[in-house]
């Protein structure tokens, strides 16, 4: 303060003299925030000025401890470093654990005579003679209590209460500003280092060992919870579209385990026939129905010590469901037509696009299995989530398809583009049969953006075709033949009508194979639909 300053004021500690030292300890701290994103300099120079230009000494912020119904000391000026440990407070401990469970501002007019005060961090003796106060206030982020800043003051002095307690609330929202500003901060930094790590796990190692295309951040975040339950053995469900890539993930889970070396066995549950389930699954002996002329293990005895994948475990009916039930919980299986039981050691990932929950309250899936399967359920992203792996993966099958094909067709900037733009509800295995129609029917080695648009109506008019509607076709009946085969989306058993099924026989002459390619399906399924529908 100048001496000009101090003779307006005729003393020095006149009302005048402590607005200058009130507005140069504000604009000091408040310079000295807009330089720092930490807050810890911050603090202790607040703290600092407060007792060299204020008077209120030993002042301490005491920060409430994460998951913890306590606070302790973590800034402070005026306090040693053993003061500062012994400064931990429970809440409703002494004046400062009340302020942290209360959320209300203490005013100790005199130390000497409170019995709540603790005197826990300085020895009285060494506190100046006289009286002498103690000032506690709540540091609030919105209305939660999340710090106490705390000081002693010499009672009996000139400068009024009223103003300390002011300027110390104040403080109490800057200090709360500045933490809700370092935690956001620190939450921004651990998410962005988390995106850092799976990134490089991903261009690293996970393409390489589990060939799984992209590294968009729900890919990685699917990757990453795969790899967190690998070691584990309970099951897993992989939830998700159809074609988002679930017996590749599945695959992936088997590789990241210790069961690597063991057996992988895929089952695709939607594609064999109600009335051999059982045999599919666990085996059968000599003789146990006509045409059993020997033994055969089933896919759970093959899968021993391995991995099993049930794709589509929600076409399983539902007396295998009971029996799949008694192999997980009992780790046994006894094969048709056999007496004795057969211990087994096998891992189970099973794999639906239904809606488990919604079928057990229809009575179509039993709840005790879905709660045995659900154990540990993964999300796969669909490809609309995870656009920016879709150029990765156009050439990722654009290589695969021309290597298999000798062929050498390229796609052009804007070609990229409109495939990264499509909705593609038939997810990657859409888009892989897309890229696989291209090569082998474009007519010049490099696609644009206008060349791909016959192929792009072709899908649409084929999906509504599927439907049982039927558009104009874009292409000649040979080309649309092509297409046909080249898609292969999945369908539930129940996804044509015996409408549909039987025109595309009558479409194709009674060949059932073209029938199938018509409609996208295999052989198998097609006959196994007709079987259930009771037209074979």
């Amino acid at each position: 303060m100048t001496d000009h300053l101090k003779s307006e004021a005729g003393s020095s500690e006149t009302p005048a003299y402590w607005r200058a030292q009130e507005m140069l300890l504000l604009q000091q701290v408040m310079a000295l925030a807009g330089k720092n994103f930490n807050p810890e300099p911050v603090f202790r120079e607040l703290l600092h000025l407060l007792s060299e230009l204020l008077g209120l000494n030993r002042g301490r912020i005491v920060l409430i401890d994460e998951g913890k119904k306590s606070g302790s000391i973590r800034h402070a000026y005026g306090l040693t470093k053993d003061e500062m440990g012994r400064g931990i407070y429970d809440f409703n401990e002494g004046i400062t654990g009340r302020v942290l469970a209360t959320g209300q501002m203490i005013i100790v007019q005199d130390i000497d005579k409170d019995p709540v005060f603790l005197g826990r961090v300085v020895a009285r003796e060494k506190l100046p003679e006289g009286q002498v106060a103690f000032l506690a206030l709540p540091v609030q982020i919105g209305h939660k209590t999340v710090a106490v800043l705390a000081c002693h003051r010499i009672r009996l002095r000139s400068r009024p209460l009223a103003d300390d307690i002011t300027i110390l609330r104040i403080l109490t929202t800057l200090i709360g500003q500045l933490l809700h500003l370092q935690s956001y901060i620190e939450e921004k930094t651990r998410a962005l280092s988390m995106q850092n790590d799976l990134l490089t796990k991903a261009l690293q190692a996970d393409a390489t060992r589990y060939g799984i295309v992209g590294n968009s951040s729900e890919l990685l975040r699917a990757i990453s919870e795969l790899e967190r339950v690998s070691d584990a053995t309970a099951s897993v469900l992989l939830l998700g579209e159809s074609g988002t890539g679930k017996e590749l993930f599945a695959r992936a889970l088997h590789l990241a385990s210790p069961r690597r070396g063991m057996p992988f066995i895929k089952v695709n549950c939607a594609a064999i026939p109600e009335s051999l389930f059982e045999s599919e699954l666990f085996g059968h002996e000599k003789g146990a129905f006509t045409g059993a002329s020997v033994m055969r293990p089933g896919w759970f005895e093959q899968a021993n010590n391995g991995t099993i994948f049930l794709d589509e475990i929600g076409e399983m009916p539902l007396l295998m469901q009971t029996k799949l039930l008694r192999t997980l919980q009992e780790g046994i299986i006894t094969r048709l037509g056999g007496k004795s039981e057969i211990k087994i050691n096998v891992r189970l990932v099973a794999a639906t696009n239904r809606d488990l929950a919604a079928e057990v309250s229809r009575g179509q899936f039993r709840q005790d299995l879905y709660y045995r399967l659900n154990v540990i359920p993964i999300h796969l992203p669909s490809l609309a989530s995870r656009r920016s792996d879709i150029p990765v993966l156009a050439m990722h099958f654009l290589n695969k398809v021309n290597q298999a094909n000798q062929r050498n067709i390229n796609l052009t900037t804007d070609a990229i583009d409109m495939l990264e733009e499509h909705s593609w509800p038939g997810n990657i295995r859409e888009l892989s049969n897309m890229i696989e129609r291209i090569v082998l029917l474009a007519q010049k080695s490099s696609m644009n953006a206008k060349d791909l648009e016959p192929f792009f109506n072709a899908s649409a008019e084929e999906n509504l075709a599927l439907s049982g509607r039927h558009p104009a076709p874009a292409f000649s009946d040979e080309q649309n033949a092509q297409f046909s085969y080249a898609i292969r989306p999945y369908v539930s058993a129940e996804s044509h009508s015996p409408e549909t099924l039987t025109r595309a026989l009558a479409q194709t002459g009674g060949n059932k194979s073209r029938a199938a390619q018509v409609l996208g399906l295999t052989s198998r399924q097609f006959n196994y639909r007709l079987k259930k529908l009771g037209l074979e």
